[in-house]
């Protein structure tokens, strides 16, 4: 059964295609569709055979600075597109629900934009750091006594 799992979820795979996976649930964890990211980082692992877990962490990355991270994208989004956001500010809120909508419609194209440009950017270095960081990992651990490694007589791999 734990072959299986690790089958599963894609828990062998090479450092390269795993640290990809995360990159890729960065890129989800930025996305303007809020609420979607764990449904979108379970699809696109299924869709694409790539490892659960790390897309699933990449996916959750931000979740504790989702509204700054909306907010940047948000803003950025604006600037792309030259969208006034000074009229943001004079929003009369007792409107109710007109103001909100006023609002969402102003700043769809930013929001979902900005967003998407951010975790095209964020991906990046999400997948350069985390491949780095496993590489060293499956390097450490196949230097540890009573491992086989599969260096050369020179002690590098070829």
């Amino acid at each position: 059964m734990n072959e299986v799992l690790k089958r599963l979820l894609h828990l062998q795979d090479p450092p390269h295609r795993t640290a990809l996976a995360f990159g890729v649930g960065v890129f989800i964890a930025f996305s303007p569709l809020l609420g979607l990211h764990t449904v979108m980082a379970i699809a696109v692992a299924f869709a694409f055979g790539l490892n659960r877990v790390a897309v699933l962490a990449g996916a959750w990355v931000n979740f504790w600075a989702l509204a700054p991270c909306y907010a940047f994208g948000t803003l950025i989004g604006a600037l792309m597109l030259g969208t006034d956001t000074g009229d943001l500010r004079a929003i009369d809120w007792n409107q109710g629900i007109g103001a909100l909508t006023s609002t969402l419609g102003t700043l769809f194209w930013p929001i979902m934009l900005g967003n998407t440009v951010l975790g095209a950017i964020a991906s990046v270095p999400a997948y350069a750091l985390s491949r780095k960081f496993l590489e060293a990992r499956a390097k450490g651990k196949s230097k540890e006594p009573g491992l086989v490694s599969n260096d050369g007589p020179g002690g590098d791999a070829s």
